[in-house]
């Protein structure tokens, strides 16, 4: 039996489920009932956490969630986010104390609960100190409203200031072996803080689990808009990916399989967040939490996406600008 992780005081499975995908960001939007079913059976497998937010479908991820699972509410852990929202038609940032109260008082009314488990703030609002935004945060949590305050996308750094101001329960941040900025500051700072990590894109947005293998991107899918997905980014970096895709298969692996596997073997406080639409995805997903990975061939997966292995930035500029996640010397930016 897999072995759970604890995220924010309690104990969950291992992998996640990010339930973004379902209403916007890789194409058009699932459909309702198939969202409907796909939830239920998500939870019917084993998934005991899902992860919404405000931005999301422009709040019908959270409204998706609502009429699927709701009736299930002591089956899984929920969470969701704030401050990132839709702001006259583009996307924006608002930090302000009585925005997030607002935000979080709409995000319960769509979910159809009183209660969320884990509440982000889903990007720092370089306009407002974190600990003023952390604050209207700790005032729902004495409230009744939420039950742990977590981050996304931010700095060692302002973690730090944040746990400060009251205590956070963890930190969510894209990690995988193509994506390593965790490694520069984070990671060590949510163990020596005692913050759970969560990984968000553990497969890369694809990459690691066979799902991109060309510039083939439907309408509405952010990765037309992220540089390494593009050309000539893209068929450079699917080189690195086929050597990593080999050495998965050699060694009795998918892909998806040994990036969780990868990510979760990283620390005890490390939890993996997939998105995907497919039952059968998710249970391969699942099922890399039971791998019980050599550290010698996560160091040779580790290995290949050194130096010039992976090129093109991580988000188009637009996005990099709301995120405050340490850069390593010379990433590209653009």
């Amino acid at each position: 039996m897999t072995k759970t992780r604890v995220l924010a005081g309690r104990q969950v499975f291992p992998v996640a489920l990010g339930c973004m995908n379902l209403s916007h960001a890789y194409g058009r939007a699932y459909g309702e009932a198939a969202s409907i079913q796909f939830l239920n059976d998500a939870l019917d497998a084993g998934i005991d956490c899902l992860d919404t937010a405000a931005i999301y479908g422009d709040g019908e991820n959270e409204r998706l969630l609502g009429k699927a699972v709701m009736s299930r509410r002591d089956e899984f852990f929920l969470c969701s986010k704030c401050v990132l929202s839709i702001v006259d038609g583009k996307r924006g940032l608002n930090g302000r104390p009585e925005v997030i109260t607002a935000t979080l008082d709409g995000a319960l009314q769509r979910l159809g609960t009183e209660h969320i488990d884990l509440y982000y703030m889903h990007r720092l609002d370089p306009t407002v100190p974190v600990e003023e935004s952390v604050g209207a945060l700790a005032d729902a949590k004495a409230a009744g409203k939420i039950g742990a305050i977590g981050l996304s996308e931010m700095s060692a750094d302002t973690l730090r200031r944040a746990h400060t101001e009251h205590p956070i329960a963890a930190m969510q941040s894209e990690y995988s072996p193509m994506v390593r900025n965790p490694e520069i500051a984070v990671l060590e700072a949510c163990k020596e803080l005692d913050v759970a990590f969560v990984a968000f894109s553990p497969v890369s947005r694809g990459l690691l689990s066979e799902a991109v293998t060309e510039e083939a991107y439907g309408e509405g899918d952010i990765r037309a808009k992220m540089p390494r997905f593009r050309e000539p980014q893209l068929s450079h970096n699917l080189k690195t990916i086929t050597l990593f895709n080999a050495l998965a298969r050699d060694n009795g692996y998918t892909p998806a399989q040994l990036a969780i596997a990868w990510v979760l073997a990283e620390d005890e406080h490390v939890i993996a967040l997939p998105g995907t639409r497919s039952l059968e995805h998710l249970k391969e997903d699942m099922s890399g939490a039971a791998v019980t990975l050599d550290p010698d061939l996560r160091a040779e997966a580790s290995a290949l996406f050194e130096g010039d292995a992976i090129r093109g930035a991580r988000y188009a500029k637009w996005m990099q600008d709301m995120v405050t996640t340490e850069l390593f010397e010379g990433e590209e930016l653009a």
